[in-house]
């Protein structure tokens, strides 16, 4: 016996919770869950890794919620629920929350998993935040990733006792241990590399007025900006503008980030807001001295003087100093990317955040019309510990 798990996102794009979510589908336990993927277009950089792992890949197209066929696509996927007989619906974005969670509801689905991976959007209108504070009425859990992003569902009236927090993980393996800092130096001066998503929130202009700082006190420097967004074209005329576009390289949509971060020697994170950044996790993982802005989950994450620095966020003079301090004190920097790594090997592995969500999913179906008799059955499927979970790695 297994549970039929459907894991709900809008695409398969390459951002953090696309990426997070795909490996949770990559290694939910196959011995315990039948994992279906649902989406809204079939499209991204995730999706061939999806169909490989997932028992099947189903799309209800919708273009926006105010369409007429939208009503048609929910009533769609209420019956292909019924039909699938899905024990758990798990909604993973904004989108999937106000779509997903109500569809469950009426497809009486026994466990109805909403979540909350970013604070305050700013793409996002009122009413799409008034519309997903409704669907959550209908989850039976909300979970956030980060202490901020909790707090956050907590403000949209949801008790506490339906709000739980998992987590980011990060694949370790594809990290080395970290090496001694000025990788970079045989190829020239030192790098600093940021990831992210090239949009607003993320303070990438940020960077880039901090970089013509960084260059006055150190010409050889560069910057590597690794991921694709909106603010592409933007931030190139913004980096022409401050003369700093000889030092600056825009990599793009990246699947070598473990490498590009290996030849790095410090990551920055500009970003004015942020539930728990992937981009941060990553260059820890990596042993890179990080200097973040000081804001939502990024506290959770980084302690300053321990094993980053913190900066205001909007503060360019303040990122170029701290920048310039580390790159400058290879000691010290040494020290942060060492406890840095320490941290996430500690507590932000993948396998810490999937036996997690499993535990979730199984103790809310033994509480639930599901039964705590078929739950129990399921889990004397007893995998291995954390760390030996041979059965439960990913799917290739």
């Amino acid at each position: 016996m297994v549970v039929p798990v459907a894991v709900v996102l809008s695409s398969f794009e390459a951002g953090g919770t696309e990426r997070q979510m795909t490996e949770l589908i990559r290694r939910l336990d196959r011995r315990r869950f039948r994992v279906h993927a649902v989406c809204f277009r079939r499209t991204g950089q995730w999706l061939r890794r999806v169909e490989a792992a997932a028992c099947e890949v189903v799309d209800f197209p919708i273009r926006s919620f105010k369409s007429p066929r939208s009503v048609k696509a929910l009533f769609d996927f209420v019956v292909w629920l019924r039909e699938r007989r899905i024990a758990v619906v798990h909604a993973c974005d904004l989108y999937a929350n106000i779509f997903a969670l109500p569809g469950a509801a009426l497809a009486r689905v026994p466990v109805r998993v909403g979540s909350r991976r970013e604070l305050t959007p700013p793409d996002k209108t009122r009413a799409h935040l008034t519309a997903q504070r409704l669907a959550y009425r209908a989850a039976h859990r909300i979970v956030a990733n980060s202490v901020a992003a909790a707090a956050h569902v907590a403000a949209d009236g949801i008790p506490e006792s339906r709000i739980v927090v998992i987590p980011n993980g990060v694949d370790l393996s594809g990290f080395a241990a970290p090496a001694a800092l000025g990788v970079s130096d045989a190829a020239g001066g030192p790098v600093v590399c940021t990831v992210a998503n090239l949009r607003p929130e993320k303070g990438h202009d940020v960077l880039l007025h901090a970089a013509a700082i960084v260059l006055q006190h150190m010409p050889r420097a560069r910057f590597r900006i690794v991921g694709d967004g909106p603010m592409r074209a933007a931030l190139g005329h913004l980096a022409s503008s401050l003369g700093v576009a000889h030092a600056v390289d825009f990599l793009g949509h990246r699947e070598d980030v473990p490498a590009l971060l290996a030849a790095s020697d410090l990551l920055a994170f500009p970003s004015r807001t942020e539930a728990f950044p992937n981009g941060v996790i990553e260059g820890m993982a990596a042993g890179l001295p990080v200097v973040a802005s000081g804001v939502g989950g990024i506290l959770e994450l980084v302690e300053h003087g321990r094993n980053g620095l913190l900066v205001p966020a909007d503060d360019a003079a303040a990122l170029a100093a701290a920048i310039v301090q580390l790159l400058n004190d290879r000691a010290a920097a040494a020290r942060l990317g060492g406890a840095a790594r320490a941290t996430i090997e500690g507590r932000y592995s993948f396998e810490r955040m999937v036996a997690s969500f499993e535990e979730l999913y199984l103790s809310q179906l033994a509480t639930s019309r599901f039964g705590a008799a078929r739950t129990r059955r399921i889990m004397r499927q007893v995998r291995p510990a954390v760390g030996a979970r041979s059965a439960s790695a990913p799917v290739e």
